[in-house]
């Protein structure tokens, strides 16, 4: 299977840590979902998880601090 890359899934102001977060998070729902209802996955959850957030399906929501020098 070919992985994609970060900056193709990634917007113009997006960080790779977010993405990385986004992909461990959605990627543990999947799995404790399949465990629940005692489905066995064929794909791996992280794989099931990008794919989600390249078609749009979940977005990355970044929170931003302020900076003390810009206030």
């Amino acid at each position: 299977m070919l992985k994609p890359s970060a900056d193709i899934i990634l917007g113009p102001k997006e960080s790779r840590y977010s993405l990385v977060v986004a992909v461990a998070k959605r990627a543990r729902e999947i799995a404790a979902n399949a465990e629940s209802r005692g489905d066995i996955l064929i794909e791996k959850p992280v794989d099931l998880a990008v794919h989600e957030i390249m078609d749009h399906k979940y977005i990355i929501i970044e929170h931003i601090e302020p900076n003390d020098d810009l206030v």
